[in-house]
């Protein structure tokens, strides 16, 4: 059984989260100058590495916020839990670099579908 320490709620089992994908993977800045090469490489390129992945969960069963989690594939541990629109720590920087191949919007039109809180604090 996994924990996974939601930074909204706390602590859950892992059976009230689901996974969203590679975290910090930009829309591109105007998809309708991409080639189909570009577009599928958007789509469906994602990193697959031995060690820490950044992660993009959901919390379904609780709070329904996205948040990004990195987890080593190897052992499955969870090494850091942070906010959508956060950076990883430090030790985990590099996870959150742009990837080559497409041209990723400027950061003030940064969007990572999904990434964004959609609920809003009262």
């Amino acid at each position: 059984m996994l924990i996974i320490d939601c930074p909204h709620c706390g602590p859950r089992h892992e059976q009230e989260f689901h996974y969203g994908k590679q975290a910090h993977v930009a829309y591109p800045q105007d998809p309708s100058a991409l080639t189909d090469a570009e577009w599928a490489r958007y789509l469906f390129y994602r990193d697959n590495p031995r060690g820490p992945h950044a992660e993009r969960w959901v919390h379904t069963a609780g709070c329904r916020r996205w948040f990004n989690v990195v987890r080593d594939t190897l052992t499955y541990e969870i090494k850091a839990v942070y906010r959508a629109g956060e950076q990883p720590p430090q030790e985990y920087a590099a996870l959150a670099r742009p990837r080559g191949g497409v041209p990723a919007a400027t950061t003030d039109q940064a969007v990572d579908p999904g990434t964004a809180d959609t609920t809003k604090e009262a």
